[in-house]
């Protein structure tokens, strides 16, 4: 099976606005969180997904991203349980990664993706970076990409390669 993945951008703020769909909902920074906590956030949100690039890691190499104080990772939380997580990587000057993003699969359906995207989209922008910029690839949630199209990204890149 090959893996085909799409590389999106924006170079301008979307300055879409999105309610919240349900009361209760609050983004917590998760301020250098701890290996165990990040790993169930990752396995939660991925496993359906097959993510594993930060599966490869070892504890060490994890800390080193996750601890580095330009690397920032917001847990959304419906009615105080863990329902998605995002991660924003700024470590490259003038731009950032939308690393990781994506709900658990309990939370999947509910309107929470198209809210917790375009909040992060906006946190991301506080920055002012010239560009915010994610992968995503066919293994993800078939809405995925069409989301981060409504959102405001674009596809700038695509490829496709055997999977590992």
């Amino acid at each position: 099976m090959n893996v085909k993945t799409m590389y999106l951008e924006m170079v301008t703020h979307s300055q879409r606005s999105v309610p919240a769909p349900v009361d209760g909902l609050a983004v917590i920074h998760a301020v250098r969180p701890t290996l165990a906590y990040y790993r169930f956030l990752y396995d939660a949100v991925g496993r359906d997904w097959d993510w594993t690039s930060r599966k490869k890691l070892s504890g060490a190499e994890l800390a080193q991203i996750i601890h580095d104080p330009r690397v920032e990772v917001h847990v959304l939380f419906a009615a105080g349980v863990p329902a998605g997580f995002a991660e924003l990587d700024r470590r490259t000057e003038g731009e950032i990664e939308l690393k990781q993003f994506g709900l658990m699969p309990e939370f999947i359906g509910r309107g929470l993706g198209r809210y917790f995207l375009q909040w992060t989209i906006d946190r991301a922008w506080s920055y002012r970076p010239k560009r915010l910029w994610l992968h995503t690839c066919n293994l993800d949630h078939p809405a995925a990409l069409p989301n981060y199209q409504k959102a405001g990204f674009t596809v700038y890149k695509g490829e496709t390669k055997p999977r590992e």
